[in-house]
This record gives C-alpha cells, structure tokens and sequence, in this order.
C-alpha cells in the first residue's frame, strides 16, 4: 500500500459512496466522469485493495469500502471545519458559522432571524443544513444546531429558547368547503396530511387516536414544509408549529384547544466554539430571536 493517499482521492471515494455512482460523484463535485473514474482507480491501487465491484446495475461498496466510510466522513467533516474556522481573524465576529436546524424552521422560521443577524454582523457568512435528522455536533459536523430535544452529551453547551405547540391547521378555502371539525371524532369526515415515512411521527400519530392512521392520508410526506404548503394550497389538515400557523393568514387553526405535542426547542454546540466569537453571536442571536417570538405569542 502506498504510504501517501491524497485527501481529493479519499474525497471522490465519499462521493462516490454517498451517490452511489461515478456519475452523481461527479455531478457533485463538479468533475468530470472520466476524472472520478481514474482517481479511485488510482486510490485502489495506493490501498492495494478493491473499493468498488463493477456490474450493469453500477457500483457496489466491497466489505473494505464501507469500513472506510466513518474515516472519510470524519475528515471530510474535519475538512469543512478547517475551512470555517480559517474564514476569519481570531476574536473577529466574521467568516462562516454552520448551522444545521430542522426543515419546517429552516424554511419558515430561521431567514427571517438571520437577516436581522446579518444586519447586525454583516461580515458573516452562513451556511444552513436543513435536515430533521441530529447533525453530529460532537464530529463538527456543524458549528451550531437547533434542536427539538434535549442534548445529552457532556461536551455541548446548550439553551432551551422556546417549548411549541404543534396543532391542526387548514386554508380558508379549505374550511370554506369542507366546514370546521367540532372535535377530534369529526376529524374522521376531514383531509388529513401526514408524514410518510418518518417512524418518530408516525408513532406521535398513532398516540393521538385512530383518525390519525396513516392509511387515510390523502397526502404523505415527510417534508413538513410540504405538509404546511399542501395545507395553505387548500389540500387538507396538517399539523403546524402553532405561532407560525396563528401568524399567517392563509392559515386557520381548526380544534384550537387540541395540542398535539409540545416541541422543546435548544441551541446547541460544541463546548470548544462557544467561545469563538462568530459561534457565539449566532448562539445569542437566535437565543434572543426565539425569546421574542415566544413573547409574541
């Protein structure tokens, strides 16, 4: 094996892995096809060892490939770190912070937070990861999150900001139509959205009775911003963040005393950022942010 692998190869090798593909390595990274083809070529032959087994139906990690996943993701991960914490002069409220958050606040919540946020430290630059899945703030595999429960983890700094309530939510036209349900039994003879997939709400729903089994969805999706935009489109019910609901008014909240859960909300991030003065802004500003929404509502 050769004792030197470059970090471009390993990084090909992530794609590749990640897509799937030669092609989505390629489309991702912005190369060529040929290109990706000979550098893991060529990182085969400095591991002295198969990564891929070529067949019709594409490319399938050998044994060796996926034991090697955790190491590339970490370095890639390590890799975005060094950038970050390079994009600005120590003690500077500058460069880039990473924040990854949940899809719903990412669409509807966090950019209004963060124009107020850049007005007040222009010099930064955010990177957003919406996702409902946990980022690995342990790994850096972000600067900061937004978190819907509680860290457990010894190295995490964390701040609840918020606990809101999810309730049901349909357009005017739709209510127009279709009448409001007087409680929760009506909810049988109504359109409901809900998740597809997504085992932590289907569990929620199957908690709250049977007129919320998945099988009577007239829509099923696990973007929440999806479910919210059927509901605005007039589709259906749908389970809404309530201040964002009361908020907007191509929404109306139907059996307003029923609250399906209460999500406590956390910033969170690593112990050894909290100190690093672009992390912190961000930390305090959504802090500050989710506390004057609380209020308002």
């Amino acid at each position: 094996m050769s004792t030197t692998i470059s970090w471009d190869d390993q990084r090909i090798f992530l794609a590749v892995l990640e897509t799937g593909s030669l092609s989505g390595a390629a489309r991702s990274l912005g190369l060529s096809h040929p290109t990706v083809r000979a550098r893991i070529e060529a990182l085969e032959h400095g591991l002295g060892t198969v990564l891929f087994t070529r067949s019709v139906n594409g490319l399938t990690p050998t044994e060796t490939a996926e034991a090697l996943r955790d190491a590339a993701r970490t370095m890639a991960m390590a890799s975005d770190l060094f950038v970050r914490q390079a994009s600005a002069p120590h003690g500077t409220i500058a460069g880039t912070v990473r924040i990854s958050v949940p899809d719903i606040m990412g669409v509807e919540v966090i950019p209004a937070m963060l124009q107020t946020l850049r007005e007040k430290h222009p010099a930064l630059r955010i990177e957003l990861s919406l996702s409902n899945a946990q980022a690995d703030l342990l790994a850096h595999e972000a600067d900061l999150a937004v978190r819907t429960v509680a860290p457990k983890q010894n190295a995490l700094v964390a701040r609840k900001v918020a606990a809101i309530p999810l309730g049901l939510f349909a357009s005017p036209d739709y209510v127009a139509r279709r009448g409001v349900p007087e409680n929760v039994d009506d909810l049988e003879h109504h359109d409901l959205i809900g998740s597809d997939r997504n085992q932590v709400d289907l569990a929620l729903a199957a908690s709250l009775g049977p007129q919320f089994e998945p099988n009577r969805y007239v829509l099923r999706t696990d973007s929440h911003p999806a479910q919210v935009a059927a509901a605005r489109a007039g589709v259906g019910i749908a389970v809404c963040h309530v201040p964002l609901g009361n908020a907007d008014p191509r929404l109306i909240r139907v059996l307003p005393d029923f609250v399906i859960h209460v999500l406590e909300t956390w910033i969170v991030t690593h112990e050894n950022l909290s100190r690093v003065p672009r992390v912190r802004a961000v930390f305090d500003h959504l802090a500050a942010a989710f506390n004057r929404m609380r209020n308002r509502n």
